[in-house]
């Protein structure tokens, strides 16, 4: 009796982990099978996470629409998804040059990717620019900038292909923005604004589009960390603001931040954070306890801690 209940243990781990496995597989392959044959636009392709989202897209047969600001990387993306896929399985990627920065020419482009397939399902307002440093220090025309990436460049994208999925009652808009989109962090006036403004923006429009059928998500991270970025080792003095914000300093890899999007998609989530629990509770306490969150926030200025870099 001793002996069986000795085995028992690890058979019923051994089961679970099965379980969990075949969960996992199921639930990857549903995800693809809801983007195949659907044509998928992706905007700043070439970014870390704008490979991960060509890649898995591309490899669940998604008609994809490339979009970047660079050709040269847009064809490296290209050369690179037609060798990890098979041709007869998957569709030939779109590229499409295209700087959000510049407004102006917004309109057109979104012209060029309509007329790629004639219609667009999914729209990844995936660009985004970043700058860290105090706000007397960041120009106007920096401001604008950002503004003009984060915030106005999607949106006028985002309300350029809108007719095409309210005429086909259809569609799915995903704006890929960050966890300071709820709140902000010092150093991040410019960032932390345009991430406001876009979430405003698309929450609003959420509400507008509901009764077309069309799908408004937002995926948040805390921040985005690139391929090769390491935790840096060091003395953390013992502080609420140190302990509160290298929680933050864990970024999430580009590669989750795909699967989460693919998620979304197929779960037709609205709303997703992806952070460790002191991030999603920060939003909590800067709502019911902004006291004690200006507080925490203000101690890190006085401090002068090192911020990383955000996406």
């Amino acid at each position: 009796m001793g002996i069986m209940a000795v085995l028992m243990l690890p058979l019923l781990l051994l089961a679970i982990s099965g379980i969990l496995f075949i969960y996992q597989e199921v639930s990857r392959l549903w995800s693809k099978s809801a983007v195949q044959n659907k044509v998928v636009v992706i905007t700043d392709a070439i970014s870390g996470l704008g490979k991960e989202c060509s890649r898995l897209f591309h490899t669940g047969g998604a008609r994809l629409v490339l979009c970047g600001k660079n050709w040269e990387k847009l064809e490296v993306l290209y050369d690179a998804l037609l060798s990890v896929a098979d041709p007869s399985k998957t569709f030939t990627p779109k590229l499409v040059l295209l700087d959000l920065s510049d407004i102006s020419c917004v309109q057109d482009v979104a012209k060029e990717i309509l007329d790629c397939y004639g219609c667009v399902d999914i729209l990844i307002n995936n660009a985004s620019m970043k700058v860290k440093g105090p706000a007397q220090n960041i120009s106007l025309d920096l401001d604008k900038k950002i503004m003009d990436v984060n915030y106005f460049g999607p949106i006028t994208l985002t309300k350029a292909l809108l007719p095409n999925m309210i005429s086909r009652r259809t569609g799915h808009i995903i704006l890929v923005s960050n966890i300071q989109g709820k709140f902000g962090i010092p150093l991040r006036t410019a960032y932390a604004a345009s991430k406001h403004a876009a979430q405003g923006f698309f929450d609003c429009l959420r509400a507008e589009v509901e009764e077309f059928e069309v799908i408004v998500s937002t995926v948040s991270p805390t921040f985005i960390r690139s391929y090769h970025t390491y935790t840096e080792t060091g003395n953390w003095e013992a502080s609420i603001w140190k302990f509160f914000f290298r929680k933050f300093t864990y970024g999430v890899h580009p590669v989750e931040v795909a699967e989460e999007v693919m998620k979304t998609i197929r779960r037709k989530k609205q709303e997703v954070f992806i952070a460790n629990p002191i991030p999603k509770a920060a939003i909590y306490i800067r709502t019911f306890f902004p006291e004690f969150f200006f507080a925490v926030v203000a101690c890190g200025i006085k401090e002068k801690l090192s911020v990383p870099e955000d996406r």
